[in-house]
Formats: structure tokens, sequence, C-alpha cells
């Protein structure tokens, strides 16, 4: 019996199925304590294998979303702020609005959560099968320049344009030449109804222009933008400082 087990288990390696070879002995004694017919011992082998083959994607995913850090929306405490009811954000994490390529804007001051919330949704879409990438403002700037002559550059672009959802952290938080603004514009006008993007700013749309420099740009850039999209207001106190920790 452990010799034919053993056989089983070479040829689920052979398969490339390592991780059900080495399950295997334990379905087979559930299997008998249970009494399964061949076809509930089937089913139990192929869910277990489906199973682990999710849970990689999902972590692959969530390593190629390069979240600077991971919150889920579990841990997002939606009674202490006014932007949102709680049934407004089970809304968003049913994601119809990502399946028809609407953007979210989240506008508020520093600290009232808007990554964080950001995040967390990113990490639900992905849990719910999308690809996410996550980049902020400045970074996103550094990828656009260099994209041209750099391989990583290159690679990270084309995540971020085969991406369901962009997340760009730190909208206009600094000027941009007309250069920067010509690229930023390239990929907005190429993310256009094929993903969604999620912004995170301290700065209202209308005061963006004065750091883009270009109007015309700005307006082109806002059209597109702001054709399908929902614009969150985050203006409590600060999250940070409310649950900071101390010292003394």
């Amino acid at each position: 019996m452990n010799k034919t087990v053993k056989d089983l288990q070479n040829h689920f390696r052979q398969l490339r199925l390592s991780e059900t070879a080495e399950e295997l002995p334990q379905l087979l004694r559930e299997a008998e304590k249970e009494s399964w017919t061949y076809l509930e011992f089937l089913e139990a082998i192929t869910s277990f294998e489906l199973g682990k083959r999710e849970e990689k994607s999902i972590g692959r995913r969530i390593k190629w979303a390069r979240f600077p850090y991971i919150k889920t929306l579990q841990e997002f405490q939606v009674e202490e702020q006014t932007a949102l009811t709680s049934r407004q954000l089970t809304q968003l994490q049913e994601f119809s609005w990502l399946e028809q390529q609407y953007n979210l804007i989240l506008l508020g001051p520093p600290g009232v959560g808007k990554t964080f919330l950001a995040i967390g949704l990113g990490l639900e879409a992905i849990h719910k099968g999308f690809q996410v990438y996550f980049v902020t403002m400045g970074e996103l700037i550094q990828l656009l320049k260099t994209q041209e002559f750099a391989h990583k550059s290159q690679v990270q672009m084309k995540r971020l344009q085969t991406s369901d959802l962009v997340i760009i952290d730190d909208l206009m938080y600094m000027a941009m030449d007309q250069r920067e603004a010509n690229l930023f514009f390239q990929l907005i006008n190429y993310l256009y109804e094929r993903s969604s993007i999620i912004l995170t700013s301290n700065k209202s749309p209308e005061q963006w222009t004065e750091l883009m420099g270009d109007q015309g740009i700005m307006t082109a850039i806002l059209d597109r933008l702001l054709h399908r999209v929902e614009v969150i207001h985050m203006n409590s106190d600060s999250y940070r400082m409310k649950n900071r920790q101390h010292i003394f």
C-alpha cells in the first residue's frame, strides 16, 4: 500500500502537482474514514489542487501589484469617517464599477485614509480575480521617463498597462514639466476605457491645472478621468493622528 501511494505521489510530481502529491496520504486516509465514492475522491483531489493554484495566483498578483503595505478593507474603520457609509463601501466591494471601467478619485488631506482605502480595494479586487497595479505619482513619472531605455521600467509599464485596476497615489503632489505632462496624458489616454483608475490626492481637480502648467493637456486628462467617475471627499480628522501610538 505504501509503495503504491509513493508511486502515485511520484506520478503527481511528474504532472507538476507536487502539493497534491504531498497531500495525497491525508486525502486517502480521509477517503477511507468517510467511505468516499470514487467521484467524491476525485472531487477532493481536484478541489485541493485548484485551491492551491488560486492561492498561488493571488500571491503572485499581490506581489506584482507592488503595494507599499498590506491593509484590508476589514481593517478600514468606516465608522470613524463620514466620506463613506457601510452600504457604499459594500457596493464598492461588488466591483461592478471596475467591470464598467469607472474611476475613483479619493480626495482629502494627509492621514485621512485615502491610500488605506485604495490598497484595501486593490487587495479585494485581486481576490476577485482582477489584476492590480499600485504606483505613487513620483514613481510613475520616473517610469514614464525611463521606459524607452530601462528594461525594468519597460517590465513595470507592461504590468501597469495590462492591469484591470491602476492605483495612482499622491496625484499632483508636485508640479510637472511639459514633457512629463505629455507622458502622463499618453498613459491616461491609453488606459481610458481599458482599465479603471483609483487616484488619491490632497488637491481637487480644479487645482491640478496649477501644477500641470498646460491647461490644454490638463483639460484632456480630466475629460478622460471624469467621464465615468466617483469622487469621494475624505475630509475627516487624520486617521494616523487619531490612532497614533505613544512612547510614554
